[in-house]
């Protein structure tokens, strides 16, 4: 049975973990002297390894390797816990078992010694949906475990979680992936499964991958499914995204006050495939490439194009003032906003284009 990339490529040391040195560093460190806490906190935006490392680390812990960094992802503790049969690791969503009989159980099975490893590890994924009384009743055994025990809770949102349970927890923050490491790592396993990929269709997925790792390889499981030579036009049909061209197109029209192009050029584009709100965002970003483009030198280091498309932007931003792009970007944002709650978007999206397409040449003029 085909696996998604996510789980194929998932890292089995922490060596191989993407963006995370800084918690890394500190695990290993802990490893190396023997001062492992017996509670954490894993903290990040989705994607960026928090259960991953959470299964690292209960790697570690039971890791029988004789020589080497721990873990080694290779003796049969550490295989074992990455096929998910260790009876001594313990992955509880919250989500779904966020009550106080649920953590009843929990306390009751934490007196009980390990059986396969040296540790018992709880893994509580999605911590802060425990409910008041579950959070209440989990305190004195999350402040006082037995010494075999390590709890690891790994939420998006720390800041729903009691401070009891921030206090008593070692806190690491998971920052976001950069586009570079993405696109090396992503490269590298295009190259394993035989796929070969532009170099701008990987720029473009890394883009949209917004700093999370399996995110970015989800997106990159769906453009490899249909193609084995993945190119920029394959990554922009699949994600329902409309190329540089269109967004010159729209502003342009948008600019010198042509609603009735601007929202032919629109039609145009949904009856193509694709999607309004996910149009209306990409455009946002062109406007924001345009305020970039204005305000530096070499924006090719920091925005995601390549030189023709930066200098097609380059001509476009000389023609516009800055209060025109703020307005277009605010205009559209709070189109978005409304958006997400009404049966008909694409009439939010429209009477923006009408919006800044009457104001944009009193701006410019």
């Amino acid at each position: 049975m085909y696996q998604a990339l996510y789980r194929s490529f998932r890292p089995e040391t922490f060596d191989t973990l993407l963006g995370q040195e800084h918690i890394e560093k500190i695990l290993k460190n802990q490893l190396a002297t023997g001062t492992t806490g017996h509670a954490y906190l894993f903290c990040g935006t989705r994607g960026t390894g928090k259960t991953t490392t959470a299964r690292l680390l209960a790697k570690a812990l039971n890791c029988t390797a004789e020589h080497g960094e721990k873990p080694c992802g290779v003796c049969a503790n550490c295989r074992s816990i990455a096929e998910g049969s260790f009876v001594d690791v313990m992955e509880i969503d919250a989500a779904s078992n966020r009550g106080v009989d649920d953590i009843r159980e929990l306390r009751e099975t934490v007196n009980f010694p390990p059986i396969q490893g040296k540790y018992k590890v709880y893994i509580i994924d999605e911590a802060h949906m425990l409910t008041k009384e579950a959070a209440n009743a989990f305190l004195k055994t999350l402040e006082e475990p037995p010494a075999n025990v390590v709890f690891i809770l790994a939420t998006t949102e720390p800041e729903k979680l009691p401070a009891t349970i921030l206090s008593r927890c070692l806190r690491l923050d998971f920052r976001r992936v950069s586009e570079e490491v993405l696109q090396k790592r992503f490269a590298e396993i295009c190259q394993e499964i035989g796929v070969a990929i532009d170099p701008d269709a990987l720029g473009l997925i890394c883009a949209n991958a917004d700093g999370s790792v399996r995110d970015g390889l989800s997106l990159l499981d769906r453009c490899v499914s249909a193609s084995s030579h993945v190119t920029r036009e394959d990554v922009l049909t699949l994600l329902g995204m409309a190329g540089v061209e269109t967004y010159l197109e729209i502003t342009d029209h948008v600019l010198a006050g042509r609603t009735g192009e601007a929202l032919t050029t629109l039609a145009r584009v949904l009856a193509e495939g694709k999607e309004v709100t996910q149009f209306a965002r990409d455009w946002v970003e062109h406007f924001r490439d345009l305020m970039i483009i204005q305000f530096t030198e070499k924006p090719e280091n920091v925005l995601n194009l390549s030189l023709e498309n930066i200098e097609r932007l380059r001509k476009q931003a000389s023609g516009v003032r800055i209060e025109t792009i703020k307005n277009c970007i605010t205009r559209l944002s709070a189109a978005l906003a409304d958006a997400k709650w009404s049966p008909r978007p694409r009439v939010l999206i429209e009477l923006a284009i009408v919006q800044m397409s009457t104001e944009a040449p009193k701006q410019n003029a």
